[in-house]
Parts: C-alpha cells; sequence; structure tokens
C-alpha cells in the first residue's frame, strides 16, 4: 500500500517508507537541503527521493518520497510553488540572499510604496530572468555556484518562467513582506534582485519560507523536532548562517 500525506497530517508510524510514501518536510532555516534528506535516509532506511531543494537560508515545504513513490518525483517536480518572504531594499548581495555580504548601499528615500506597486507589474505573467550565478545549474558537469566561487566565468542563459501573482503584504522599508505563486523552476531570489534594479536602489533576497508545492501546503509537513521524536535521535546539522543578523 502507498501512503500519501499531504491532504491531512497522518501520524508517521502510519507511513510504510519501504512499501512507498510521500513525506511533507519543513525544513528548518539553516539547514541544508542534502543534509536533511541524507538525514531521512539513515532513520527510514529506505529508497528516497526528493521533489526539489530549498536554499540554506530559506526555509518551509520539501517532498520527499520513498520506496515505489519516488516514480511520482517528475510530477511533484513541475508542480506550481508558492513563497512568503521578505525583500531588503537598498542593498545588493553576489548570492542575491545572505549567503554573501550585502554591499553598494544606496539611498532610498525616493522610493514610496505607490512606486513600488507601479513596477509589480513587469513582474507578473510570462517572464524572462536569469538565474544567480550562485546557483546549482550546471555548467561543464558542475555547479556554477562552484565556478563562481573559483571567479571562473559563468554563463547563464535567461529562462522563461510565469508569475502568477506577486503580492506586496507589507510595506516596511527598507523590507518589503511577500507572497509569490509561481511556476516550477522560478528563482525568488532573481525577483528579489531585478526587483531592486527595476527601482534603481538594489535588492536582495532577505528571509524567504516555501509555503506550497502544488496542492500540498506547508501546515502539513513534518517538523525535524517531531521526525527526531519518532525515530529517537537527532540530527546533527551543519547550520549555514547568514552574513549580518536578520530581524
Amino acid at each position: 500500500m502507498v501512503y500519501l500525506a499531504h491532504a491531512m497530517k497522518i501520524e508517521i508510524s502510519a507511513l510504510n517508507f519501504n512499501e512507498g510514501a510521500m513525506l511533507l518536510l519543513d525544513k528548518p532555516y539553516g539547514w541544508t537541503s542534502f543534509g536533511l534528506v541524507t538525514q531521512l535516509k539513515k532513520w527510514t532506511k529506505a529508497k528516497i527521493g526528493h521533489a526539489g531543494t530549498l536554499d540554506p537560508l530559506a526555509d518551509g515545504l520539501m517532498i520527499c518520497c520513498t520506496g515505489k513513490f519516488t516514480k511520482k518525483l517528475t510530477e511533484l517536480i513541475g508542480q506550481d510553488k508558492e513563497y512568503t518572504g521578505i525583500i531588503h531594499l537598498g542593498e545588493i548581495t553576489p548570492t542575491y540572499d545572505l549567503e554573501s555580504f550585502p554591499e553598494n548601499e544606496k539611498d532610498i528615500s525616493a522610493i514610496t510604496e505607490e512606486s513600488i506597486h507601479h513596477i509589480l507589474p513587469q513582474f507578473i505573467g510570462s517572464i524572462q530572468q536569469f538565474p544567480p550565478i550562485h546557483s546549482a545549474i550546471k555548467q561543464g558537469g558542475k555547479p556554477v555556484y562552484e565556478l563562481a566561487r573559483k571567479g571562473e566565468e559563468v554563463i547563464l542563459k535567461p529562462r522563461d518562467v510565469i508569475i502568477y501573482t506577486f503580492q506586496i503584504e507589507q510595506c516596511k522599508l527598507p523590507d518589503l513582506y511577500f507572497r509569490i505563486r509561481c511556476s516550477s523552476g522560478t528563482y525568488i531570489r532573481s525577483i528579489a534582485h531585478d526587483l531592486g534594479q527595476a527601482l534603481g536602489c538594489g535588492a536582495y533576497l532577505k528571509r524567504l519560507t516555501r509555503t506550497a508545492i502544488g496542492e500540498h501546503r506547508l501546515e502539513n509537513a513534518y517538523s525535524v523536532d517531531e521526525l527526531s521524536a519518532f525515530f529517537g535521535s537527532r540530527m546533527n546539522a551543519k547550520i549555514i548562517q547568514p552574513k549580518v543578523p536578520v530581524n
């Protein structure tokens, strides 16, 4: 029997990992996706795959499938995503988030909530975006972030993505609290960077939470604490710290 865990949250004990299960995970801030999946393999002793990673300084929903249900991963990877987070105006970073230090500080006193809402339509619908050079996209068989860290040339092509909704839920300059629903493959870091370029002041992604993948919601995901309590051991994770404190 294959067990699903998306319409409602069920007891972990009801999941048959070896036979096949879908597991919704709440990845903690600062943890790598690789580390979380590796620990899950140790816990379940089952064949396992994931439906897409999250950057270390993002938290929220990841989906893992075990056993026979790994056949569903391709379908899951292509589903739309929803995110909430914070875009910080007035500075940029090489990684477009806080894995690198902010630089090129600019005055944002001329930026208003009205001017931000005036520009938002540029980022809604079918758009093209360049992925960050500090991303896992491969060039010559190597992730481009490895080349970027070595100072080697990175050549990236624009990709077509769809932004269904882009809402500013709170405007507390220099921070914008947003919600985005988008097609698979969209880089929210690139949206933050490109919004800053359009406003003429620069911007980076300060916080990011993935709240949904298709119909699967974060509120039905298992936390690391819940998994640790069930499996009886605690993950010894390497935590990635932001370059500056996040309030």
